[in-house]
């Protein structure tokens, strides 16, 4: 899929936001459900989180016997316990720049992949005057795609940032089925690359932030907010 060419479209606004979705440690090589190249979307994700005013991150938090693990009788091997190490953030990412934290699928019998599941995101993110998501993280055919997807739903524009994506691929092709499902329901599609803070222009690319990040930012990340189903 052809991501949007560089334009004034994809300069980053103050009604931007980054929603980093499930860069945990069991989603990464070594962990309990090991998304393939996983801890490769690290790297762009950290690379523009600076561009926005705010920049959410969803945690998978699973209770020990939570429906989806394959000992219930659901598709997956036991990943993101609440409190486990595999449950948090992969520490390469900088977190620093993480102003809300959501936690999702806490409850035993329901499954949530989006990050919109059961939360109270999309409130948190009209009451700090959200109008368009920029989607990053794990997996891109299961927790990016619903995310994308109940964000739309929800009212907001959303852009995929498919360089800062990595998919499961249970079978062959199912990341190429989710960015075309994620399409024609109004997703757009971009890479870290074409992203332009306010000051930017073709010629200067994306150095310094453009100013975007400001106290509030800072305010933010110490409420570092947590929301549970």
């Amino acid at each position: 899929m052809e991501a949007i060419p560089l334009t004034d479209e994809m300069t980053i606004r103050n009604t931007d936001a980054l929603l980093v979705v499930d860069v945990q440690n069991d989603f990464c090589p070594g962990g309990a459900l090991a998304v393939p190249g996983g801890d490769e979307v690290v790297a762009p994700i950290n690379r523009v989180m600076p561009l926005f005013a705010l920049v959410a991150a969803t945690q998978d938090w699973h209770p020990r016997d939570h429906v989806s693990f394959a000992e219930r009788g659901g598709p997956w091997p036991v990943h993101c316990v609440a409190g486990t190490p595999g449950a948090e953030l992969h520490p390469g990412l900088n977190g620093s720049e993480i102003d809300l934290f959501v936690r999702k699928a806490t409850e035993p019998e329901v499954e949530a992949y989006s990050g919109f599941g059961g939360t109270n995101l999309a409130e948190q993110l009209r009451a700090r005057g959200v109008r368009r998501i920029f989607v990053a993280g794990l997996a891109t055919d299961y927790c990016v795609k619903q995310t994308a997807l109940d964000a739309t739903a929800a009212g907001f524009e959303v852009v995929v940032l498919t360089d800062a994506v990595r998919a499961v691929n249970v079978s062959p092709g199912d990341d190429q089925r989710a960015l075309d499902e994620m399409a024609a329901a109004g997703v757009r599609m971009a890479t870290t690359a074409d992203l332009r803070p306010p000051s930017a222009t073709p010629a200067s690319g994306n150095q310094g932030g453009g100013g975007v990040r400001t106290e509030a930012h800072s305010r933010g990340r110490e409420e570092q907010l947590k929301w549970q189903m």
